[in-house]
C-alpha cells in the first residue's frame, strides 16, 4: 500500500483541516486527481494525488486538523479493490494520536449538543447547517448510503433564501468579519518571511535592463492578434527568467540540509489579493512552455488566486518565485526569499528612463530588476552571470 501524506503548501503550514473527501474506498485515481478539500491559512485547498491505484482506505475524517506529512490514505497500487465492508468501518476508526505538542489535532469541527446523534452527514455539511440554522433531518442527503453533503445543504439555503425573498422577508445572513481572509493570510505570510530573515542569509543584485527591443517586438505581435489573444510583458520577463535558470540551476532549487536543484522550472508567480495579502502559486515548467502557453497560465491562474481556489501542486510545487509591481508602481523592489526557495527575481515598474547606448544619450523604456539569493546555496557571482542572461533573452525577444 502507498501512504497519501497530508502535503506541505508552504513554509508556513504546520497543519490543515480535512474538509471533505473527493474519493472514497474503491475508487481508482490517477496522478492529477483530486482526492481531498483541505482548509488552511489560504483558503479551500484541492489536494492532488500523485500516486495511481486504488483507494484503499481513507485513514482521517472529514473535520480533523491534521499535521503535515501524516498520512490520511492507503493507495493500492496494484489495481485490487480493499473489501467493500472497509468502507463502513472507516467512520468508526479512532484517530491515531499525533505530535502531543500539537492542540486539538484531529478533533471534528465542534457542532451544537443538541444535533440529532443519527442524521448521517459530512462534517463540512453539518457546520454550514448549524451556522444556518438549517433542520438537517428536512433535509435528503444524495451521498453515500442517502448521508447529507455539503452541496444538499448549500442547495436547501438557496431555495430557503428563494423563499423569503418571494414573501419580501429579508434573508437573515451573518455578517462576514471583515478582513478575516486577509489577515490569515497576512499571518501565513508573516510566518513564512519571519523565517526566511531569521533563516536565509540574503545577498542582492541588481541591473537595469532595456526593454525598447522586447516591447517593439510584443507591439508588433500584438498588432496581428485579436484583443484576448495578445501578450502582456510580463510573460516576456517569466520565459526570460525560466530560460536564464536553464543556464543557472543552482538558483532553480531548495535549501534542506544542502542545495537542492530541481529538474522542472515551476516559477511561483506573486499574486496580490484584492482583501489584501498576496499568494503565490506556481506556474508548472516554465521553460518548456512558449509565451501564448504562459498567458493562457496566467489568465486562469490569477483570478482562481484571488478567488482562493488553487490546487495544492499550485501552492506548493514553486521552485523559485518572481515579483512584478507592474505598470505606474515603484521602479525597484527588493524580494524576500520564499523558504526553502534559493532566490527571487524582482522586476520594478517599466518606465522611459534616461539610458546611453553605443555612446549616445537618449529615453529608453528600461526596467530595474533585482535578485535576492540565499548565500549558502549561491554567491554574487552565480547571481550576476543570471541577470546577465536575462538581459540576453530580453535584447532578443524573438528568441523567447
Amino acid at each position: 500500500m502507498i501512504e497519501f501524506l497530508m502535503p506541505s503548501l508552504g513554509a508556513d503550514m504546520e497543519a490543515g483541516t480535512l474538509i471533505e473527501w473527493k474519493k472514497k474506498p474503491g475508487d481508482t485515481v490517477k496522478r492529477g486527481d483530486i482526492i481531498a478539500e483541505v482548509e488552511t491559512q489560504k483558503g479551500l485547498i484541492e489536494i492532488e494525488v500523485f500516486d495511481e491505484g486504488i483507494i484503499g482506505e481513507l485513514l482521517i475524517p472529514e473535520g480533523a486538523k491534521v499535521p503535515v506529512g501524516t498520512a490520511l490514505a492507503l493507495i493500492n497500487p496494484s489495481g485490487i479493490a480493499s473489501e467493500p465492508e472497509e468502507e463502513e468501518k472507516i467512520p468508526e476508526k479512532k484517530p491515531v494520536a499525533l505530535q502531543p505538542t500539537e492542540e486539538r489535532i484531529l478533533e471534528p469541527i465542534s457542532l451544537e449538543k443538541t444535533e440529532e446523534i443519527h442524521t448521517k452527514a459530512s462534517p463540512f455539511a453539518k457546520r454550514i447547517a448549524f451556522e444556518n440554522q438549517i433542520d438537517l433531518s428536512l433535509i435528503k442527503g444524495t451521498g453515500p448510503e442517502g448521508a447529507i453533503t455539503k452541496e444538499d445543504v448549500e442547495k436547501t439555503l438557496a431555495q430557503r433564501d428563494i423563499t423569503e425573498k418571494e414573501k419580501t422577508q429579508e434573508v437573515a445572513v451573518a455578517p462576514e468579519k471583515p478582513g478575516t481572509v486577509a489577515e490569515s493570510i497576512r499571518t501565513a505570510v508573516a510566518a513564512a518571511m519571519s523565517k526566511s530573515n531569521r533563516e536565509i542569509p540574503h545577498y542582492y543584485l541588481g541591473k537595469r535592463i532595456d526593454m525598447t527591443n522586447a516591447l517593439t517586438w510584443l507591439k508588433e505581435v500584438n498588432s496581428k492578434r485579436t484583443v484576448k489573444e495578445r501578450l502582456l510583458p510580463v510573460v516576456l520577463l517569466i520565459k526570460a527568467t525560466a530560460q536564464s535558470l536553464t543556464e543557472f540551476p543552482d538558483l532553480n532549487a531548495i535549501w534542506d540540509d544542502g542545495l537542492q536543484q530541481k529538474k522542472d522550472i515551476n516559477i511561483g508567480f506573486v499574486v496580490s489579493l484584492r482583501s489584501g495579502g498576496i499568494i503565490v502559486p506556481a506556474i508548472h515548467q516554465a521553460s518548456l512552455k512558449n509565451v501564448d502557453e504562459i498567458m493562457e497560465a496566467l489568465n486562469d491562474i490569477i483570478p482562481r488566486a484571488r478567488a482562493l481556489k488553487l490546487r495544492s501542486s499550485e501552492l506548493s510545487d514553486s521552485t523559485v518565485t518572481i515579483t512584478n509591481i507592474g505598470d505606474g508602481g515603484a521602479d525597484t523592489i527588493f524580494g524576500v526569499i520564499y523558504p526553502p526557495q534559493v532566490a527571487i527575481i524582482g522586476f520594478g515598474s517599466i518606465s522611459e528612463q534616461p539610458f546611453a547606448q553605443d555612446g549616445m544619450l537618449g529615453i529608453r523604456s528600461s526596467i530595474f530588476v533585482t535578485l535576492a539569493g540565499d548565500h549558502r546555496a549561491t554567491d554574487g557571482l552565480t547571481g550576476s552571470g543570471f541577470l546577465v542572461s536575462l538581459n540576453k533573452y530580453l535584447q532578443n525577444p524573438e528568441s523567447l
